[in-house]
């Protein structure tokens, strides 16, 4: 029998910082604390080479039940569509004209943050509704 793994979700982008902050505050998550011997984030990247400095970033949940979100810099920006999709839940267990209010309000609030609304996907016979949303690089991801 084989045991559970932990695992971590890396991000290609452009700018890790600034897409991390993002998903902090999309799914709740924290910043962890900057290497030992570093005040600040800050401190730590202007002690890197210059081509290294704002190179990766990362963000965890706060009560270490989900896994650690990792963004790396990479040179290539986002060509078609994303490989890996995340389904924010925020949903669960409603149904109806309640899911769908729940999911409107999210979708306002993380609009305002910066991310796109791309389309609604309403209720068939088999899945509940949904809303297609594109994070700050335009990463592809559902309220669900």
């Amino acid at each position: 029998m084989s045991s559970v793994k932990q695992f971590q979700v890396t991000f290609d982008c452009a700018e890790p910082e600034r897409v991390a902050r993002f998903w902090c505050e999309v799914l709740g998550y924290v910043v962890p604390q900057p290497p030992e011997g570093f005040a600040t984030w800050d401190d730590f990247n202007r002690s890197l080479p210059a081509e290294e400095r704002g190179s990766w970033f990362a963000c965890s949940d706060p009560s270490g039940v989900g896994p650690r979100l990792y963004f790396q810099r990479v040179p290539e920006g986002k060509v078609v569509k994303n490989r890996v999709h995340l389904d924010v839940r925020v949903g669960t267990g409603l149904v109806g004209e309640e899911r769908l209010a729940t999911l409107e309000a999210e979708c306002t609030r993380l609009v305002a943050l910066g991310a796109v609304r791309v389309r609604l996907l309403t209720a068939d016979e088999d899945n509940e509704s949904c809303i297609v949303m594109q994070d700050i690089e335009g990463n592809e991801f559902c309220l669900d």
